[in-house]
């Protein structure tokens, strides 16, 4: 999900620069609600269950995208798959180009060692590169963000009227363990932001993570569970209207950003310096462990390593410091 989230502000500023340009966007049918808002861009869902399954079901998702006449092949994912979609494009006449991922970089940047940290290029960037290669200049730093979407009645009844309140999201899951935040410091980063009585507090999740954010919920009135009561495309339409939102290194990050939204990043075995920190946010709400303590962060570019003595790093960063983030961002 924070794949195809990054694209988002690629893709916005692609159309809002040239206006020219239509896009489609080929991805899994979950995704289409993240370009609902944009002018000239399509999206065409993907049934890798079924008719786009395996090698011929790429074919075939060759032949129904060569209905609609495109012009250039922009592959932001560059696996296997879209490898061999774009070269079926290619074989065609079509113009192609695909995303440098970096990956050379980032296996440098986790090896279990004591290194001097450096930034590699951020993906949205790279997506941008890949434009550029097709002859389409992007100028990130001219985004024009989508202007907040009127709350619907059903979402009000979850949220209430914002009046002066300040709306805190909180996401404190990831796909893997190295990357999520203790239960007992984030519940204390919890406890301390609803002390404010002018702070709501929202906690998204999945549904298998109910019983865990229940826990997280503590019974105070100020936070509120996301999960089960809105949908996917109310929670797009809900989210830019928090005034900050608090992720691990995770799909909600970057889908706060994508939307202009301030986003406070808590990072375990994984590093902002891997290309992830989400759109258009500031290095320094990117809280880290402690580098002292643990030289050889980050171990891992997507978190699925578990190196032993690195399992709780997560611990180096106090909920004084989350908290203490939060209220910049709120306040600044």
């Amino acid at each position: 999900m924070g794949d195809v989230a990054m694209t988002v502000p690629v893709i916005r500023s692609l159309i809002q620069q040239h206006n020219d340009v239509k896009v489609t966007v080929v991805s899994r049918p979950f995704f289409k609600p993240f370009f609902d808002d944009m002018d000239r861009v399509d999206f065409f869902g993907v049934d890798l269950e079924n008719r786009h399954k395996g090698f011929f079901g790429i074919y075939r998702l060759y032949k129904d995208l060569k209905k609609l006449k495109i012009d250039f092949i922009a592959d932001f994912h560059n696996v296997l798959r879209s490898k061999i979609l774009r070269n079926f494009f290619k074989s065609n006449g079509t113009k192609t180009a695909f995303t440098d991922k970096g990956r050379k970089e980032k296996k440098e940047l986790t090896k279990l060692e004591k290194k001097a940290l450096k930034p590699v290029k951020p993906m949205v960037e790279r997506h941008v590169d890949t434009l550029a290669q097709l002859a389409f200049k992007v100028d990130l730093s001219k985004i024009a963000f989508p202007k907040k979407p009127v709350l619907s009645d059903e979402i009000l009844a979850v949220t209430a009227e914002k009046s002066n309140n300040k709306w805190i999201g909180i996401a404190p899951f990831a796909q893997y363990q190295t990357k999520v935040y203790p239960t007992e410091l984030m519940q204390q980063v919890i406890l301390d932001l609803s002390k404010n009585q002018n702070h709501k507090i929202f906690l998204f999740g999945g549904k298998n993570e109910l019983n865990s954010l229940k826990n997280l919920q503590q019974n105070l009135e100020n936070v509120i569970l996301v999960v089960n009561k809105l949908t996917f495309k109310q929670e797009l339409q809900f989210i830019p209207h928090l005034d900050v939102m608090l992720s691990m290194d995770s799909g909600n990050a970057h889908i706060a950003a994508m939307y202009g939204i301030k986003v406070v990043t808590l990072w375990g075995n994984t590093h902002p310096f891997a290309g992830f920190v989400p759109f258009n946010q500031t290095l320094e709400n990117s809280l880290i462990p402690n580098l002292e303590k643990y030289p050889f962060l980050p171990t891992s570019v997507y978190g699925n390593k578990i190196v032993t003595g690195y399992q709780d790093v997560m611990q180096s960063i106090t909920p004084e410091e989350v908290v203490a983030k939060i209220s910049t961002n709120l306040y600044e």
